[in-house]
């Protein structure tokens, strides 16, 4: 009797495993058929006329060298603005603001802003940050849109990574006259940094691919020239992607697909850094 339990044990786990197994590389397969694909379409763009040239001709031809500085810009604005300010709103909820009703909704706002479609703080960024404060359409304003958007995610993901420290850290620190705001700043910061930096990643991600906030704020069809000023418009790939593959006729199918491969292997780099940096940081990490 026994051993047939523990066979029976046996074959659930493997059949346990073999599902796991076929869900994973189901997933995986969709993923890198489309990586390689983009790859085998756009590959034959690239070129160094192509990364470092203007567009023209209709933008049938040359390059998209503002676009690729106008997405640089606007992802560099939306750290400046949104990463600061998404730890610092993390390590509150984290370590000083006590468990009550207004705390528990303030995570649950958090978590449901994370939710909301893009287009939605595209045009509250209209709103705000071009009419209302007068900005315009600018990389300010799209830095700043992008930046409300990512805020729930680096928040609740940095947040997280706070909690997951063990509480004897901050015991012993304290105990050998460490104050809390040097305990967090020398210990808790240090130790939590893998998982703040995936959700800054994830943010930041985010921002460098989407089209609708900035379509609202900041994007312009086409700029002969790079901007030279947070208050100028700019070009951005996502916008750049769209405009190209919808808005211009008889356009080259190879220059979209450059286009594509280019926006995803900005976003894969910015991946494969924090990688690199987050591999270290938990080598490091004494738990």
């Amino acid at each position: 009797m026994n051993r047939f339990f523990a066979h029976n044990r046996h074959a659930v786990q493997r059949l346990g495993y073999s599902l796991v197994t076929l869900m994973a590389v189901l997933t995986v397969i969709p993923i890198v058929s489309t990586i390689l694909f983009i790859l085998y379409k756009g590959g034959p763009a690239i070129s160094w006329e192509f990364l470092s040239g203007f567009p023209h001709d209709g933008m049938r031809a040359g390059g998209i060298l503002p676009a690729i500085i106008g997405t640089v810009y606007l992802t560099i604005g939306t750290a400046v603005f949104s990463v600061p300010l998404g730890i610092a709103a993390a390590i509150y909820l984290a370590e000083y603001a006590k468990d009550t009703f207004l705390t528990r909704l303030i995570r649950i706002a958090i978590i449901n802003l994370a939710g909301i479609p893009s287009v939605v703080y595209g045009l509250f960024g209209l709103g705000v940050f071009v009419l209302f404060l007068r900005f315009g359409t600018s990389i300010l304003a799209a830095s700043l849109t992008l930046s409300i958007m990512t805020l729930p995610v680096i928040i609740s993901t940095a947040e997280e990574a706070l909690r997951a420290v063990p509480q004897a850290f901050r015991t012993v620190s304290i105990s050998l006259g460490g104050t809390r705001w040097q305990t967090i700043r020398r210990i808790v910061l240090k130790e939590a940094l893998p998982g703040i930096l995936t959700g800054v990643i994830l943010g930041l991600e985010r921002a460098a691919g989407e089209t609708a906030p900035i379509l609202f704020t900041g994007a312009a069809f086409f700029l002969p020239r790079l901007p030279v000023s947070p208050f100028d418009a700019t070009m951005a790939l996502p916008y750049h992607l769209f405009v190209i593959s919808t808005q211009v006729p008889e356009m080259p199918v190879q220059i979209q697909y450059g286009t594509a491969l280019v926006l995803l292997v900005f976003v894969l780099s910015m991946n494969l850094i924090a990688t690199v940096i987050r591999s270290r940081a938990r080598a490091r990490r004494q738990w």
